[in-house]
């Protein structure tokens, strides 16, 4: 059983940068594919990210590409979501999530584990 504590959340104004933390604890880690989704009230959740258990094939959302990166560190069980030229658009809570199938990374259904979120707002 994996337990993901995520981090890093806040309010910033629009143009700015946050980088968002899970922290994973009780599993194997570096056996998972991380992904990071995010949603905000009467919507789905949404993918933003998702990177492989090496961390060397990454997806992202087409909202997001070219203005969020995902990284992690296996050694630290620790997965990153940098966010830089924020919109107001981008206010959500935001979700990191562990899972087995990397072909479903950008699926919700493709994870088994989920932190309880951290909420981002970005001030127009």
């Amino acid at each position: 059983q994996v337990q993901l504590v995520e981090s890093g959340g806040g309010l910033v104004q629009a143009g700015g940068s946050l980088r968002l933390s899970c922290a994973a604890s009780g599993g194997s880690f570096s056996s998972y594919h991380m992904g990071w989704f995010r949603q905000t009230p009467g919507k789905e959740r949404e993918f933003v990210a998702a990177v492989d258990t090496g961390g060397y094939f990454k997806y992202y959302a087409v909202s997001v590409k070219g203005r969020c990166a995902i990284s992690r560190d296996n050694a630290k069980n620790a997965v990153y979501l940098q966010m830089d030229s924020l919109k107001p658009e981008d206010k959500a809570v935001y979700y990191c999530a562990g899972g087995r199938i990397w072909h479903a990374s950008r699926d919700s259904a493709g994870y088994n584990y989920w932190g309880q979120g951290t909420q981002v707002t970005v001030a127009s």
